[in-house]
């Protein structure tokens, strides 16, 4: 069979501009006499839609245009995600769907089967399961239709698999002869790699060939990488789409074609293409054409200005430097030097005057108490201040520029240097910046050597170092990521990094700042447990004082 994959770029709610994307996908397909044509998991109304789902006018207007796409099929078929109702009256009513369509109508749906409900996935909340699998039989092959998560529970591949039932076993034994399974998998580093794992194992071990299309895009913090898969039937890995970028390819299952061995770059390349991809997929879908950054001089506001560059063009980029009475000169010469590497507008605004107005206007209410970390938080909030207004006055896109370090441990000010629509760092450790910076710079000094031999420091009072505060980031981060990622307990992370007294002090800093976390940018994920809507943690809380 010879099959069009259409790894598109969809717009969550933009029903009119998607479906104007598949019937132009579709249409290629027919023009190359493809037999069946494919699209993503819910393409037509976006990934994931959330609470729109709920609005019937919504849901309404998503099954009248899957009719409309449908009556303009020809023998050619069509395979496309979108959502269909039934009156059962028994849960939503709701499906997430996979239709097939072929001749002018729907012929065929197969609604998805194992709804996930963990991490950034809430499916539970809007959809119902199916209630049976069945193949299609078309143009002399038996389709086996999947959706997304029901190819994750492959008995031999998953030691411990998350639901009792297999559909895609359930489409083997009914006699498939072609798989096709239609996905929004969200991006995680190296998670590519287990994906091309586990589908080599399931056609390798059913003897079938299968075709994974995946959706590509980014939508607020998730970030789709696309690379959708084509494997034989032993089991090889022969058609990938292109990664982060939209695509159209042709895989025939009578064809031989050479073996794909790799599916994943490095650690930075990944990250890198990751990042600057989904910095410039939010610009785009919500309407800003040039960003800002507050730069410090540091580590984090650098990489972040180079994203920028990367993601919208040096013109589009504006920085401020706010220096203040704790700034060093190193840092607006070194700001000035990243400045010039980028060719970035920059401005100068310093805080001191408005700093020492705003203390001696709260003389009166602070009285004589000692300094503490209010005069400092004070400074980060000016900045903040001045940072809204130019963003607001420009319709700058104003970027916090925090790293998962930084946001774990609470070390960041609400209202000052967490301001901002999107946290573009935030779930990076503080050394994997350090080994990104490395990598940028691997060709040429993009980042001045300067901003990273330099111990990192808010800069907030006299001779202040962050390792003051904080234990040492090549420590922290791995006891952070045991923690956030891992969901290791105290006494489990003590087992493997020895018994240092700052584990348990770390992870109740961690759960004490959850509030402001609460209040943060959304962040871009690049990781398997990101902070955001995919790491739901009480606020108020007592587990460690049991």
């Amino acid at each position: 069979m010879k099959i069009s994959v259409c790894q598109i770029n969809t717009i969550v709610g933009d029903i009119k501009s998607n479906k104007s994307r598949i019937l132009e996908g579709y249409k290629k397909g027919v023009n190359d006499n493809a037999d069946l044509v494919v699209f993503p998991e819910l393409a037509l109304l976006g990934y994931p839609p959330l609470d729109l789902i709920e609005k019937k006018e919504f849901r309404n207007a998503v099954i009248k245009a899957a009719d409309e796409i449908a009556e303009q099929t020809q023998e050619t078929g069509l395979l496309f995600g979108s959502i269909t109702e039934d009156n059962d009256l028994i849960g939503t009513d709701v499906h997430n769907s996979a239709l097939l369509c072929f001749n002018g109508k729907i012929q065929f749906v197969q609604n998805k089967t194992l709804i996930p409900n963990y991490d950034v996935f809430d499916e539970m909340r809007y959809f119902d399961p199916a209630k049976s699998v069945d193949i299609f039989e078309f143009k002399g092959e038996k389709l086996g239709i999947s959706i997304c998560e029901d190819i994750w529970n492959d008995a031999d591949y998953w030691c411990i698999r998350r639901y009792s039932d297999d559909p895609v076993n359930r489409l083997i034994k009914k006699g498939a002869t072609i798989l096709l399974n239609i996905s929004a998998s969200p991006y995680a580093y190296r998670k590519r790699g287990d994906r091309m794992k586990m589908l080599s194992v399931l056609t390798k071990g059913n003897h079938i060939p299968l075709i994974y299309v995946c959706y590509v895009g980014g939508q607020t913090e998730l970030i789709f990488d696309g690379a959708s898969m084509c494997f034989s039937s032993n089991g090889e890995l022969v058609k990938m789409g292109k990664l982060f970028k939209e695509d159209y390819f042709i895989f025939d299952t009578n064809q031989n074609y050479p073996k794909i061995e790799t599916v994943e770059r490095c650690f930075e390349e990944e990250i890198i293409d990751a990042i600057t991809f989904g910095l410039k997929e939010y610009c785009k879908k919500i309407g800003f054409k040039k960003v800002l950054i507050g730069l410090s001089g540091g580590i984090d506001s650098a990489i972040v200005t180079y994203f920028a560059v990367q993601a919208l063009g040096k013109e589009n980029v504006n920085v401020i430097m706010m220096p203040s009475n704790y700034s060093s000169d190193g840092s607006i010469k070194d700001s000035e030097k990243l400045v010039n590497n980028l060719c970035v507008t920059a401005k100068v605004i310093p805080i001191q005057p408005l700093f020492e107005n705003a203390l001696d206007n709260l003389k009166p209410i602070f009285n004589d108490a000692p300094e503490n970390i209010a005069e400092e938080n004070l400074q980060a909030r000016i900045r903040g201040l001045y940072l809204m207004a130019v963003s607001n006055k420009f319709d700058y896109l104003l970027l916090a520029t925090g790293n998962k370090s930084e946001l774990a441990m609470g070390y960041c000010t609400l209202y000052g240097d967490m301001s901002g629509g999107l946290s573009v760092i935030g779930d990076l450790y503080k050394s994997e910046i350090y080994s990104l910076v490395k990598y940028i710079n691997k060709g040429e000094e993009i980042i001045p050597n300067e901003i990273i031999n330099k111990e990192p420091s808010a800069e907030l009072k006299e001779n202040q170092k962050d390792q003051d505060t904080l234990p040492p980031y090549d420590f922290l981060d791995k006891v952070l990521k045991m923690y956030l990622e891992d969901n290791k307990e105290c006494e489990e992370i003590k087992s493997i990094l020895g018994n240092d007294k700052d584990i348990c002090r770390i992870l109740d800093i961690v759960d004490k700042y959850e509030y402001k976390r609460r209040q943060a940018a959304p962040v871009l994920r690049v990781s398997t447990k990101a902070f955001g809507y995919g790491r739901r943690y009480p606020i108020v809380q007592g587990w460690r004082k049991n």
